[in-house]
């Protein structure tokens, strides 16, 4: 029986909870965020970060998150302490996603490359971490200095991402490509420029991002840093985080143009019950057009649904 436990970041375990919604067991251990059973299948997620998967299925289903490791395995943690010296003030490509763990709209990974001489007017500008920030605030700054900051911006609509997850990419090998391609985007763009050093905002343990990126024509590698809460730790990432989110902004005002409704964010109850009404008035294929199908969200609909 195999025994898995990997080191999950807080958005990796919240898209958990999404994922076996329809699965949650009431008996939860102490020190346990929540507790999941699947047939061959235990999943438990604790407080420390750490997520144990029990079961014939343990390592297969460990897997799909993108950072399995043995019981003795540690994943190493990126601090401020593991970058380099003044690296806040350093020229920095970054790069952060959005839309991971949002039942509708797409997953989008943004890109940027901010220098010294950038950093005096991104400041002026109101870049910081966007989590701290309304919407439209992060469109306002975000109109503001996507002209002046070299970016990329990659956007994986629902349907090419559904296609992808069916046939078996889970969600970490989708974000390490489209993160390695919005950098060597941005990379591409200031030739001959080379940084001082890359940051992405880490979702996966360094190895298995690479591992998930062995059939990509070209690796973006040199002076690469891996780092939680990045947006914190340089201007580049806050600045990617605030393209990213603006544009997830974007795409949501165009579902709702094109659905006629106001749509929710995350993935919550509210988020089940819009979900049913499109199921009632327009049905399933324009659903899956618009929301990460394999979500238990998807279910949930379906049994709140007058059709089912």
């Amino acid at each position: 029986m195999a025994n898995i436990v990997i080191k999950a970041t807080p958005k990796q375990i919240e898209a958990m909870q999404t994922a076996y919604l329809s699965h949650m067991s009431a008996n939860i251990p102490a020190g346990a965020i929540f507790a999941a059973k699947k047939p061959g299948l235990s999943i438990t997620a604790y407080k420390s970060g750490k997520v144990m998967f029990q079961g014939t299925a343990g390592e297969r289903e460990a897997a799909k998150w993108g950072t399995a490791t043995t019981p003795k395995a540690k994943t190493a943690k990126v601090t401020t302490a593991s970058l380099p010296v003044g690296f806040s003030s350093k020229n920095v490509a970054g790069s952060d996603e959005v839309g991971t763990g949002d039942y509708f709209g797409p997953m989008i990974v943004s890109a940027c490359y901010v220098d010294q001489a950038m950093m005096p007017l991104l400041k002026q500008l109101g870049v910081k971490d966007s989590k701290a920030m309304t919407d439209p605030e992060i469109c306002s700054i975000a109109k503001k200095i996507i002209p002046v900051v070299p970016h990329s911006t990659l956007v994986l609509p629902n349907p090419k991402y559904n296609e992808l997850q069916a046939n078996g990419m889970n969600q970490g090998q989708m974000k390490a490509i489209l993160h390695n391609r919005a950098l060597e985007n941005v990379l591409t763009k200031i030739e001959p420029i080379k940084p001082d050093a890359i940051l992405i905002d880490q979702f996966a343990e360094k190895n298995t991002y690479y591992r998930y990126l062995a059939k990509e024509p070209t690796v973006v590698r040199e002076n690469v840093f891996f780092a939680t809460k990045a947006e914190g730790l340089h201007l580049a990432v806050a600045a990617a985080s605030i393209i990213a989110r603006s544009r997830f902004v974007e795409a949501f005002r165009e579902m709702e143009l094109e659905l006629g409704l106001s749509i929710p964010k995350g993935a919550g109850a509210r988020v089940d019950q819009v979900a049913a009404d499109i199921l009632d008035s327009k049905g399933e294929v324009t659903l899956q057009k618009y929301t990460k199908w394999h979500f238990a969200n998807t279910t949930k609909a379906k049994n709140l649904s007058r059709r089912s």
